[in-house]
């Protein structure tokens, strides 16, 4: 029977144990060549672990992780799948864990190292999306989510943005006082409440009172952004000022107010129709978003001239007005609002001349951008697509600060993985907190923790509570020994926005590793 991700931590207390000391024997043989480099080690697992050799055909597809996001804080983690369920976590206090006597010393340093040895636990689960299908288009709507991003709470609430192919939703996730009826005038006997008799043996009426009995925390929509996606959405930002966000489609970007989600009629500035044309304004399309406004447009006047699409998008962490978003073409631009209400043309554009030695029949479909997003301090933007990862300097366009290659053994077998919809795969990225090291994912459960300047090495580690049993640098294989089987990778990462801990979503399972 599969543990669900909302279960907990499953790996008995004994296991964990003996697997972080098999993993710190193996992390100290490698400490002489990693440098300065943080260590990194297993810290948390929710779900269930599968054994070396083993495919996801077991897994169900509405278990399989699809979406991660720390909130600005990192004692909030969400994760999303593609049964549209959302997981939140929450990050224990420190005084609420079992603290080592030097932790427990009044110091500022012993303070830090509780906090970061606080482990999450399972807080709320709930459902965001539902599967639906349009009925004029004849298609079906997954469930799946695409994105999530926390947004600023208040009061104690913690808001959260999710979305999947065409709707938006906004979710308050706070906690709930459960109150029940207590000192009743009327006492049960036997099952049932007696009579008035019950009533006079008593001193006289009782004012009954509501006592809280449990505390629970639950999620409910507070707004839905929809009807504004002609196609599919695969990303959304929030914006610095907490006030708006991003929407992303494969050919359009919209800017949306978090505070109004209510639609504009279609006739608003027309007289009210008569009663005989109102089932012709029931037909009518859904009316335009208020809080809604175009701001990237690439779809062209005909769609047979259609050269590229959109693959993400993300808001400047400090100017409110800079943006960026990515293409199929493997060109990043940067906007910006303030000079025009319609940014196609872009402020910058970031973009490596691909090398005529290396263009093959699928060069296309392997420098298709996957995932782009700014740095914590807004100075550099790192990239990913099927071959390769790029950090670029928003000071300069002409060429990336570095590039690194990370499926260069797959490029002699580009057919077979084509053949197997393989070289399809979306692989995000990530920088840490002071965007020294950028995290990404790879195929045979590994992730890549990959150095910004060049001062440590890179490393592939395994998603698993021995990460530096096969550690190694890439390539992780030859082209001559390739893995059986591709299910097994790792799409999804997240960093802490504060601190060295990293959460990797391995098919179903979350891993959370800890660099110290």
């Amino acid at each position: 029977v599969r543990c669900s991700l909302a279960g907990g931590i499953r790996a008995p207390r004994v296991a964990i144990a003996r697997s972080r000391s098999r993993e710190r024997a193996a992390a100290e043989e490698m400490a002489a060549t990693r440098g300065g480099a943080p260590e990194w080690r297993f810290f948390q697992v929710f779900g269930e672990e599968q054994p070396d050799g083993a495919g996801v055909e077991d897994i169900q597809e509405a278990d399989l992780l699809s979406a991660l996001d720390f909130d600005e804080t990192g004692n909030y983690l969400a994760t999303g799948d593609r049964g549209g369920r959302i997981v939140v976590f929450e990050r224990a206090t420190p005084d609420e864990q079992q603290l080592t006597p030097d932790d427990q010393r009044p110091c500022p340093a012993a303070a830090l190292r509780a906090k970061e040895k606080a482990q999450y636990r399972f807080l709320t689960e709930f459902q965001s999306h539902e599967p639906e299908f349009d009925f004029l288009k004849s298609l079906e709507i997954e469930e799946k989510i695409n994105s999530m991003r926390w947004c600023k709470g208040t009061m104690g609430c913690k808001m959260l943005l999710s979305t999947n192919d065409k709707t938006i939703k906004l979710w308050k996730v706070y906690g709930k006082k459960i109150k029940t009826v207590s000192n009743m005038n009327i006492e049960p006997r036997n099952g049932c409440a007696g009579g008035p008799a019950a009533v006079m043996r008593g001193r006289g009426l009782r004012l009954p009172l509501m006592a809280t009995c449990e505390r629970v925390v639950t999620a409910t929509p507070k707004r839905t952004f929809a009807n504004a996606h002609a196609y599919h959405i695969n990303s959304v930002a929030l914006c610095s000022d907490g006030e708006s966000f991003l929407s992303c489609d494969d050919l359009r970007l919209n800017l949306w107010n978090l505070r109004d989600a209510k639609r504009r009629s279609a006739h608003s500035s027309s007289p009210r129709l008569s009663p005989p044309l109102g089932p012709i304004r029931a037909s009518l399309p859904p009316p335009p978003c208020r809080c809604c406004f175009n701001i990237v447009d690439v779809k062209p006047a005909n769609m047979e001239a259609l050269s590229k699409v959109l693959t993400s998008a993300d808001f400047h962490p400090i100017d409110c007005h800079t943006f960026l978003y990515s293409s199929s073409r493997g060109c990043v631009r940067l906007g910006d609002m303030r000079a025009a209400a319609l940014c196609d043309a872009s402020a910058k554009s970031f973009e490596e001349p691909e090398d005529p030695a290396t263009k093959s029949f699928f060069s296309e479909i392997t420098s298709s951008i996957a995932s782009a997003r700014f740095s914590r301090d807004g100075r550099n933007i790192v990239t990913r697509d099927y071959l390769s990862v790029r950090i670029w300097d928003v000071r300069v366009e002409t060429r990336p600060l570095k590039t690194i290659a990370m499926h260069e053994h797959l490029r002699p077998k580009l057919c077979d993985l084509y053949e197997k919809d393989c070289i399809f795969d979306k692989f995000e990225c990530c920088f840490n907190h002071n965007a020294t090291h950028v995290l990404t994912g790879s195929y045979q459960n590994r992730f890549h923790l990959l150095s910004a300047d060049g001062s440590t090495p890179d490393l592939a580690l395994e998603a698993s509570q021995t990460p530096y049993r096969r550690a190694s640098a890439p390539p992780l294989y030859s082209a001559a020994d390739l893995p059986p089987d591709f299910s097994r990778r790792v799409l999804h990462t997240a960093f802490h926005p504060q601190h060295n801990v990293a959460a990797i979503a391995a098919t179903s399972t979350l891993y959370i590793m800890n660099g110290t």
